[in-house]
């Protein structure tokens, strides 16, 4: 007598390209999301995290204490926390990229579902590169400890920080509200609401009547104009913020912050400079830092008065 307990019948076995096969996959070896979708997965479990970097360090140092590799121990070690200390400052660029694409994609709303499911996307991946970022300070943090105690000296990075967000208490957070709070009032009182008109120019740009006249006709067209500029100490930018000084305009200057964005500095104060919708960009001969201001702000539906062919705009 034939026996039929394990028999299966081949043909009812999905299609391979088919729903149910499809559906079958993701029963049988989970969902794998693409780079562009978030991930709904868990993350990992904080004890079994723990554990595992305790037994990590635990078995390297046994095995290496007592034989000639001893002294490569602590570099080893140190190593370990190192990885995560990286993997968070990758994750960190990449929410950084993931903020900037957020900021463009609510620019270019127009009501389609389309743009809207864009957005609801990237918030997504937003939130959930956040998780991994705190997951991969965890590890770091876990690994630190481990450091800390086969080492005897604590876990320091040899080049930036080590930011730890736990530190982040309520009275922390207050204290820095208040700062925040007062430094905002205090730049109430130095530039004062109004219509903001941004002025670029190049370093080694002169022309101080053309600056002149150019910024009286505007300040004609806008008695409450705030000047904004790149606050560059010498060239039209300079001239620019002598005219305001004489003419008494409130002056908005917004210098690039070359620790923080190294050589793009310049470009992403354009974008911040943007990001308060000026009325109008006046743009005077240049490098490509006045090309790139003049390209966004016309992507933007933002007038520009361009004077770097030396005529009029």
């Amino acid at each position: 007598m034939a026996d039929f307990t394990n028999h299966r019948d081949e043909q009812d076995d999905p299609e391979p390209g088919s729903t149910a096969y499809l559906l079958q996959e993701m029963q049988l070896y989970g969902h794998r999301p693409f780079e562009d979708e978030p991930d709904h997965r868990p993350l990992p479990d904080d004890r079994m995290a723990g554990g595992a970097i305790v037994e990590m360090f635990d078995a390297l140092a046994s095995c290496l204490v007592d034989t000639r590799i001893e002294p490569d121990l602590e570099d080893l070690l140190w190593g370990i926390v190192n990885v995560f200390q990286r993997a968070g400052e990758r994750i960190e660029r990449e929410l950084d990229d993931n903020e900037q694409t957020q900021k463009r994609l609510q620019r270019e709303q127009d009501g389609s579902e389309v743009r809207s499911v864009d957005l609801e996307r990237k918030v997504a991946e937003g939130i959930t590169m956040i998780e991994r970022r705190d997951t991969m300070e965890f590890f770091r943090d876990a690994a630190a400890d481990q450091f800390r105690v086969h080492v005897r000296k604590p876990w320091l990075p040899r080049a930036g920080a080590m930011v730890n967000r736990k530190a982040l208490t309520s009275a922390v957070l207050d204290s820095r509200r208040h700062i925040d709070r007062r430094a905002y009032q205090d730049a109430r009182v130095l530039n004062p609401d109004g219509i903001r008109i941004v002025l670029s120019a190049g370093a080694g740009y002169n022309d101080h009547r053309l600056i002149y006249e150019t910024l009286d006709k505007a300040l004609d067209q806008y008695p409450d104009m705030i000047l904004m500029h790149g606050a560059t100490p010498t060239g039209g930018e300079r001239i620019a913020a002598c005219w305001a000084r004489d003419r008494n305009v409130p002056q908005d200057p917004r210098k690039p912050d070359w620790d923080k964005h190294a050589r793009a500095a310049p470009f992403k104060r354009n974008d911040a400079m943007l990001e308060l919708l000026p009325r109008g960009v006046i743009i005077f001969p240049g490098t490509g830092i006045q090309d790139n201001l003049a390209d966004k702000a016309r992507k933007l539906g933002v007038p520009v008065w361009d004077f770097r062919q030396r005529g009029a705009p």
